[in-house]
């Protein structure tokens, strides 16, 4: 592994799309996520999440160093158990355990972090070792994420689709098709920003330059090997780096946030396009912070 980071960062996705559901909301039947007040479409951080797992996932292929703790079909306590049976501990009561060995916090946090690369960056809660009172049970990660939001109001679409194929015998001889629906938005650019802290880096997790390479590279990349029929043409437009030149920063987030503007076109009345936006970010910016932009 490389040096673990030095610098505070901050940073804006641009993401959008177009005729698909970047991401159902499982109590309103799948719909479009929106905030009913101002009818602005929102995506979770950890849908957001899910998808730099999966890229890190497929493209290292779970490499040493680089697997991923919070993956499809792996109860999270087979993950635990490897730490507990590398530190010779597996099958025992962990409080006895501790009493043996005052260090065996920091050796099962130390262990976790170094094998699994989204405990490194996102942090984890380890039931296994909540349960048996260790302190390194819940690791708090040095990158974080916010939802994400439209830049401008959506309107969700229902629409109604049939099928040929019909499920079974019975209903072959009373009807020629199935119907189904699915939603879509026709069109929206949404905004996400994160945050990166060096200091919790260096204490907690060891996120090195490495990782964050890969971050980038994963953000980037995120929707790439994740297109589906039902989120439709989705894409990271920009991604806008705020690097400060200390670990703990040189200026407020949200001042280098409202740096970032993104507006809708004067002509535009009804979006359906990036290009139907302008992206600036104003300057000078606060001393010690610089500023690149990807994609």
């Amino acid at each position: 592994m490389s040096d673990i980071i030095k610098n505070r960062y901050e940073f804006v996705i641009l993401f959008d799309v177009e005729n698909g559901n970047p991401n159902g909301d499982p109590d309103a039947g799948n719909m479009p996520r929106v905030d009913p007040e101002s009818g602005y479409g929102l995506v979770t951080d950890v849908c957001l999440k899910r998808k730099i797992r999966n890229y890190v996932e497929t493209a290292k292929e779970d490499a040493p160093g680089w697997r991923i703790y919070v993956k499809d079909s792996v109860p999270l306590n087979r993950s635990d158990k490897e730490a507990l049976e590398y530190l010779g501990v597996a099958g025992k009561d962990l409080k006895d355990a501790k009493k043996a060995d005052p260090t065996l916090d920091a050796k099962v946090r130390d262990f976790m972090c170094q094998n699994f690369f989204d405990i490194r960056t996102f942090g984890a809660v380890m039931t296994t070792f909540v349960k048996g009172n260790l302190n390194c049970g819940q690791v708090r990660g040095p990158v974080q994420l916010s939802f994400a939001r439209s830049i401008d109001p959506i309107l969700p679409q229902e629409i109604t689709i049939t099928r040929v194929a019909i499920t079974t015998e019975a209903d072959a001889e009373r009807k020629d098709t199935e119907m189904g629906r699915k939603y879509i938005v026709p069109y929206a650019l949404y905004r996400a920003e994160g945050y990166i802290s060096a200091n919790l880096a260096r204490k907690t997790t060891g996120f090195s330059e490495e990782d964050l390479a890969l971050l980038w590279q994963a953000i980037l990349n995120m929707f790439e090997t994740d297109h589906s029929a039902a989120r439709g043409k989705m894409a990271v437009r920009q991604l806008i780096v705020f690097k400060h030149d200390s670990e703990l920063g040189c200026a407020p987030a949200y001042k280098l946030f409202e740096a970032v503007k993104v507006a809708r076109k004067p002509e535009v009345s009804v979006p359906r396009a990036y290009s139907d936006y302008t992206v600036t970010i104003s300057e000078p910016l606060p001393e010690g912070v610089d500023c690149t932009v990807m994609g």
